[in-house]
Order: C-alpha cells, then structure tokens, then sequence
C-alpha cells in the first residue's frame, strides 16, 4: 500500500459553493509532502529508465529529469498524493460527498502542486413530527386455504413422474413434442424443436399453444394456429399468425402421495398429518405476523419521508439505482444468466429497466436521510457492545473469523447502521399504531403485492433456447 494514501499534510487553499449547489474546494499539496512522492516515484519507476552511460536503475535522478525533463515523476507523485488530500480536505471541512468528486489538478512543480475538487454533498435535511405518527397495522389470520396451499406444495414436491398411455393429454401433463413453426407457409429462425418436454398449462408458450396440445393421444400430428403477441421480443414476428406442426410423442403425468400421517412422518419430524397442519399454520402465522410489521415500517418510513424537506441531488438516485442493478446482476450470474441476456429474453432495455428502479431507489433515499436526521437530533450513537454484536453476527454468516471481518468493514459504517435501525425503533416505539383485520376483499397474498415493492425476475432460460424462444 502506498504511504501516501495513509496520512498527508495538505491545506485548504478556498471552499465555496457553485451555482449548481456543488462544493468546490482548492487544495494545496506543499513541497514536503510532494517531495516524499516524488522520491517514491522515482525509487518505483527508475529501473524502467534507460540512460546512456549508466546500468539500468542506477542513474541518479538529476540525470533522469535532465534527460527526460523536470517533471517526468509529477504524474505518479501526483496520483500517489491527491486522494488522501482530498479524503484530509473534506474530513477538516466536515463536508459528506455523495459522489465522486471531479479533480483538476494545476500549478505543478518540485515545490508541490494545487488541484481543484468538485463534489455533490450530502444535503441539508430539516425534519419535524417523526414522534407519535399515527399508522393502521393490518392483523393477517391464517386460513384453512393457506394451509392446505402449503400442503399442496410439499404434495407436489413429493410427486412421482409416470408415463401415460391410456388417455389423451390433459393440463398439468408433461407432454414431450415435435414442433415447427411456420409464417405465411414459410419456417422461421428459432421456431423448431425435438423432444421438448411442455407442462401443459404452464403458460410457457405463446397464448393458445398449451391448449391446442391438449386432447392429443401419443402418436397424434396436428396442427397449432397461434398469434404472436404485439410486444413478442422478436421484432418481425411481432402479431403474426403462425402455424406450428406438431408431433406429440410421449406424455407424462405427476402422482400425488396420499395425504395421510404416513406422509406427515416422510416429509416431517410429525408422526400425525394434524400435527403437520398445526406446525404450517404456526409458521404461516409467523410470516404474516413479520409481513404486518414490515408494511407498519414502511407506511412509518414513508409518512417520516414525507415530512422530511430536503434538496436531493439527482446523483443520490441513480447510484442507488446502480446498486440496485449490481445486486440484480450477482443474483443473475449466480443462475448463470447476465444482464445482456436478461434485458434481451425479456424485451427490455436499459433505461427502461433502470426506470422499473426509480420508486425503490428514492424511497430508501428519502429513508436513509430521514434516518440520519433522526440519529442527529437524538444524539442515537452505537455501544461498543452492539458493535462487537454485529461484527459477531456478520462473522457467523460469512463464516469467517471476527477480526478480518473488522478488518475488512469499516467501523464507522457498521455504527451508522446500527444507530439508524435504533432511529427505526424509536419511530415505531413511539408511534399509534391502530390494528385493523383483514378484510376478506383484501387477502393477504393482495395486500402484500400492493405494499411489496419487488426487483425484477430472470426468467430462467434453457441452453437450447432458439427453439423454446420462437415458440414462448
């Protein structure tokens, strides 16, 4: 690591700010400190310098310059320097960028050099009334429904896969098909397959394909009379009616396990399908309990929010944007997928995908200042106990020793979370809450797609996707 980029003495020469509410600061690095990187860099680039007379790194440094000029180290010492003059600068100025700062580096020579930082700031926040909101809390009950929904699910799971032989293809059958599109009598790119194993009524085709296999024994050819979608992803197939000859050649059909205690004890530590019951009802219990909770959080965050006067900078949102997207792009590679092939498969494209990230990225934002505003005005700091309790339980979930967790997180950064989640606590502790029950108009699963703000999805995308691509 270079010394530099540890400790500098540096001064700041002017700081005003612009038109564009930008901070502008001028920062001086003197010869002292200049000196010390200009030394380094010619240590670290000499033995690159070829000069006649003198063995490959030995030529001293005055001849170095005298060959090569003065200022043939400036650049590196310069690079080596300014970022810890400028993390100094801001830090003796109290200031909080919420961005990379643009640097103009000027006046250079032996006896240091001045630059030029312009950086967008944290803004001013003003904050009132965040004590005693008033916010209804919607009660969610587990139903009969709910739990048998559950019971399916693990039913499903447990399925076996038979062939079927004795009947025509009906829906939630897997039928395995010959296919070939075709556009005004003409096949088209991507519109063929074989061997393509469909779940019937899973949607996965285009509307009306599934259908049309449906009521078709093995062996049976027959056509399928389509229309492409308007907004289809392939550009000139967009609305087209399209003729796909199939072949259905074999058919497969999930079977369901008896829904009795013996199941209860394969799929559990029960010994009674009863006991499962109970156990899925209190565990659904506790989802709805945490998803009833959430919404209060939000509704609370989102009245703080809009108490909250503040002039954000529009560079605040688009690198939370950009956050947003990273994260998105990890979960992508995880499945083996990038975001090229995503906005592709999908139809999408850049910036109408960043838009999709625009709610989420202000409000947490607008949540994050409001929460900084509070911790200020109540003083909220972090104990050295919660500390070491966070560090532990961060150390536990990446499996890693505590110590390079502290070496690796800054510790400014993990007390700010902390005493924001105690600006939180204090906004719900202090809040009004007013339980309502759920209305049989608003069931739960309803309730929470209104409330939930979700990230897009990667559609899962097969290798051999030409021929699944026409057909979906």
């Amino acid at each position: 690591m270079n010394i530099f980029r540890e400790e500098i003495n540096m001064s700041v020469v002017s700081m005003k700010t612009n038109d564009d509410k930008r901070v502008e600061l001028e920062i001086c690095v003197g010869a002292e400190e200049f000196g010390k990187a200009l030394d380094a860099s010619f240590k670290k680039n000499s033995r690159r310098m070829q000069i006649p007379g003198f063995r490959r790194g030995k030529a001293p440094r005055k001849m170095i310059e005298k060959m090569y000029g003065e200022g043939v180290f400036f650049e590196d010492a310069v690079n080596a320097t300014y970022p810890a003059a400028y993390e100094a600068a801001i830090e003796e100025k109290g200031i909080e960028p919420v961005d990379r700062a643009d640097i103009e580096v000027k006046d250079v020579s032996k006896d240091g050099y001045t630059f030029v930082a312009t950086v967008t700031v944290k803004p001013e926040v003003t904050l009132e009334g965040y004590k005693g909101i008033e916010v209804e809390k919607k009660v969610y009950a587990v139903s009969d429904a709910d739990v048998d929904a559950e019971l399916n699910r693990e039913l499903q799971k447990n399925a076996r896969i038979i062939p079927v032989e004795d009947r025509a293809a009906q829906n939630d059958d897997t039928a395995t098909i010959d296919f070939e599109g075709f556009v005004d009598g003409v096949a088209f790119d991507g519109g063929k397959g074989t061997d393509y194993p469909l779940v019937l009524g899973s949607n996965t085709f285009i509307p009306g394909f599934e259908d049309q296999v449906v009521g078709h024994n093995i062996g049976d050819e027959f056509d399928v009379n389509v229309k492409f979608p308007e907004d289809y992803h392939a550009e000139e197939l967009k609305g087209k009616d399209a003729t796909f000859k199939c072949k259905l050649k074999a058919l497969k059909m999930k079977e369901l396990p008896a829904l009795d205690d013996e199941f209860a004890k394969d799929v559990s530590e029960f010994d009674t399908l009863e006991e499962l019951k109970a156990d899925i009802r209190k565990k659904a219990q506790e989802r709805k309990d945490d998803q009833s909770q959430t919404e209060v959080e939000d509704k609370l965050m989102e009245e703080v929010a809009n108490k909250m006067v503040a002039d954000i900078p529009e560079c605040m949102y688009e690198n939370r944007i950009n956050d947003l997207i990273r994260e998105f792009e990890y979960r992508l590679r995880s499945q083996g997928l990038n975001l090229a092939d995503y906005l592709k498969y999908t139809g999408s494209n850049m910036e109408a995908f960043r838009a999709t990230y625009r709610p989420q990225a202000e409000a947490q934002v607008k949540t994050r200042l409001a929460l900084e505003k509070i911790v200020e005005l109540e003083n909220i700091v972090a104990t050295q106990e919660e500390l070491d309790e966070e560090f532990a339980k961060i150390a536990k979930n990446y499996g890693m020793d505590v110590e390079k967790v502290k070496g690796m997180l800054p510790e400014k950064e993990i007390a700010s979370g902390i005493a924001m989640n105690k600006a939180l606590d204090l906004v719900r502790d202090t809040a009004v809450v007013k339980e309502v029950a759920e209305t049989a108009e608003e069931p739960a699963a309803e309730e929470g797609k209104k409330k939930t703000t979700r990230k897009p999805r990667a559609k899962k995308v097969k290798e051999e996707a030409s021929a699944e691509e026409s057909a979906e």
